[in-house]
């Protein structure tokens, strides 16, 4: 998904670290997100997968979209999620069309509000996907029948 270059002043000059978002997902509604930082590229990709894979959730979804509208939060970032009649598309931003595709969600339309750092956007539709219910799912929290 991202690699960056970040580098730390020390006495010496600048020590340079890489760090790596990666979003790992099945296309089934399965989908993860995960962040690694290390010396190298390699390494920080290694860790980035290796916890992509650990946090790996179950997202409910509606046919080929989301079952309701949802708005996912992260730091400053927040993500509005809708759902979208067959055949629309992910109509996204790149870091948040990267965990839709992932997740196998196929039509949706999406905004995105206040910071558009890639780390934070990821976290916030994360966020907003895994909240995700269906109706049969809240009627049985509740103890009632929905119309």
């Amino acid at each position: 998904m991202k690699i960056n270059r970040v580098a730390a002043t020390v006495k010496g000059g600048r020590r340079m670290s890489f760090s790596g978002l990666v979003v790992v997902g099945d296309k089934k509604g399965k989908v993860g997100i995960g962040f690694g930082k290390a010396k190298e590229v390699q390494g920080a990709l290694f860790k980035a997968f290796k916890d992509a894979r650990r946090r790996v959730t179950t997202i409910q979804l509606k046919g080929t979209t989301i079952p309701h509208e949802m708005i996912g939060r992260a730091g400053t970032s927040r993500v509005l999620l809708l759902p979208a009649s067959q055949g629309t598309g992910v109509i996204a931003g790149k870091a948040v069309r990267a965990v839709l595709e992932c997740a196998g969600v196929q039509d949706v339309l999406t905004k995105q509000y206040g910071s558009n750092n890639p780390l934070n956007v990821v976290k916030a539709t994360f966020n907003g996907l895994s909240d995700l219910r269906t109706k049969e799912q809240v009627e049985k929290l509740r103890g009632v029948t929905l119309a």
